[in-house]
């Protein structure tokens, strides 16, 4: 009995730990009642929030990436932290089950009607996409395909007080040779499928470029549509209104960049609070990092949302109330470090790929074992390779340290740390006989097939070996580092944990198509004679 108990509060020690994940590395939340942008430093780009209550629900593109559709939750909108995913693997099969960079979810839309929670999002080459659940942390029913075809992008829904069912949607060029252009038709009642045409509302024209990933709200009277334009670098929020679903709508700009250093401020979410307070969601490009997460004060005084400060974007404001007592709201940010101890990954990690068990399981002893995948005939980079076990950089400083153990059946067998993206490095052990060679494998111009270059630093003896005859493995135990600032990558192992020793020379991350650069695990092999080998993580820590 008391073992089980003790069992119990470990478990729920757990729980509670995860639950209220603190960084060492960023976080909003400056303790005196302001945040400090960004809200997320970290690559959620075109966020949408659902509000039910003092809930708010976030979700963003997450292209290739699977588990796609995070969902994040916060009660003040500053502090946030990862609770599950709405897509679990994406089809057409045949397409994912390999890196498709940049094609998949793009820009969600996440909307409560009728005590469910939906989130519709547009994939460029197959069509308007939706999922459902009664709990945003819970399980999603399988996606609905709500209309199929190329080039529709960004859709969003509004059920309308007579229950009728609008969508928005805009239109990518490289699908369908248009765009800048807004269309709007009505859905079933369910949301399920489209029981009208599409029809133009919104042509950005010149003035306008760019007009797209439209959100679509009932406001004061009006139909609103509010959306960037100008492209992601140097753009603009556009807020329109309208007394018909279908226009014609009248425009204004309600934030740019100014006088800020907040370039292209745009793309996002309004939220309306419980406690009548109005507020808006946005991303704004850091490069190598991504698309990062932004807050501004809404103003509707002149009847017109105009966002931060008069249309320019703050960088310091006071937090969004969160109580009608005005009690403080726990400081908690997303996941980075994890130890794995609860017998599944933690909820920041994502696959380049639709996941398939040969890539990896946690252990029932808190290891995450990565088995070696068999590279593709033909290698020539990681930019192919589906297995990368990967997570979000989530503070433009920070340092990230794994103990590892490696375990090598033949040779050409290798596993470690990467820093993934258009342009990748990783720090990697690679068996060669009875020894290892520790490496850096290096690739500029992943995404254009170049071939990845490696380096040897150093040979390694091993710390372990089998004595079984069948198959034997000898083993590497390691402590793995990379430190990021300001862009640039730098590598260090340790034997001993202790004593680091310098891996190379510093990589400039790069961003990947339409993500930012993410870090993680690597484990590959080369023409795989016998049994695969493995890379065991015990834990990995990010910090100062």
């Amino acid at each position: 009995m008391r073992k089980s108990l003790f069992i119990l509060m470990v478990l729920f020690a757990i729980v509670v730990a995860q639950a209220q994940y603190r960084s060492q590395v960023w976080c909003p939340d400056n303790g005196d009642g302001t945040y400090t942008n960004p809200v997320l430093f970290a690559d959620y780009s075109d966020p949408d929030v659902c509000v039910v209550g003092e809930d708010y629900y976030l979700t963003a593109s997450s292209f290739n990436c699977i588990p796609g559709l995070p969902i994040l939750h916060s009660k003040d909108l500053v502090n946030w932290t990862i609770i599950g995913y709405a897509l679990q693997e994406q089809e057409p099969k045949e397409v994912f089950d390999k890196p498709a960079h940049g094609k998949g979810v793009w820009a969600p839309a996440f909307r409560y009607h009728q005590g469910e929670f939906y989130i519709y999002w547009g994939d460029p080459d197959y069509g308007i996409m939706m999922v459902k659940s009664k709990d945003p942390a819970g399980v999603w029913e399988k996606p609905v395909c709500v209309i199929p075809g190329k080039g529709m992008i960004d859709p969003c829904p509004l059920w309308d007080t007579d229950g009728r069912c609008y969508l928005v949607n805009g239109w990518a060029n490289s699908r369908c040779g248009f765009n800048s252009v807004l269309t709007v038709r009505e859905l079933s009642k369910d949301g399920t499928k489209a029981i009208s045409l599409p029809r133009i509302v919104f042509d950005g024209g010149q003035v306008n470029h760019t007009s797209e990933g439209p959100k679509f709200y009932k406001h004061d009277g009006y139909y609103w549509i509010m959306c960037p334009a100008g492209g992601v670098e140097m753009g603009w929020q556009l807020a329109m209104r309208s007394k018909s679903p279908y226009g014609p709508y009248e425009w204004r700009r309600v934030m740019w960049q100014g006088k800020t250093d907040i370039n292209g401020p745009h793309q996002g979410a309004w939220v309306h609070t419980k406690y009548h307070e109005d507020w808006f969601l946005h991303f704004n490009d850091k490069g190598a990092y991504g698309r990062v997460v932004y807050l501004q004060p809404v103003d509707w005084s002149s009847g017109w949302p105009m966002m931060g400060n008069n249309g320019e974007p703050v960088t310091r404001f006071r937090k969004p109330k969160a109580s009608e007592k005005g009690l403080a709201v726990a400081v908690v940010n997303p996941q980075e470090s994890d130890e794995f101890n609860d017998g599944k990954m933690g909820l920041q990690w994502q696959w380049h790929a639709n996941y398939h068990h040969f890539y990896g399981m946690p252990t029932a002893d808190g290891i995450m074992r990565l088995y070696t995948n068999d590279l593709p005939a033909g290698f020539k980079s990681l930019w192919d390779v589906p297995n990368l076990l990967l997570q979000k950089p989530s503070a433009p400083s920070f340092t990230a340290t794994a103990k590892v153990r490696f375990a090598s059946k033949e040779d050409n067998q290798y596993g470690g740390l990467v820093m993934m993206g258009r342009d990748y490095s990783a720090l990697v052990i690679q068996r060669q006989g009875d020894s290892f060679l520790l490496q850096r494998h290096t690739c500029i111009g992943a995404d254009e097939g170049k071939a990845e270059t490696q380096q040897t630093l150093a040979t390694l003896k091993p710390t372990d070996s089998d004595t079984i005859p069948y198959s034997p493995a000898i083993y590497m135990d390691l402590y793995l580092r990379m430190t990021v600032k300001d862009s640039q990558c730098h590598y260090s192992y340790s034997l001993d944990g202790k004593r680091f020793k310098s891996a190379g020379d510093a990589f400039p991350m790069r961003q990947g198509k339409w993500i930012g650069a993410k870090f993680g695990f690597v484990a590959e092999c080369r023409d795989r004679k016998s049994n695969r080998g493995w890379l065991d993580v015990d834990w990995i820590k990010v910090n100062r």
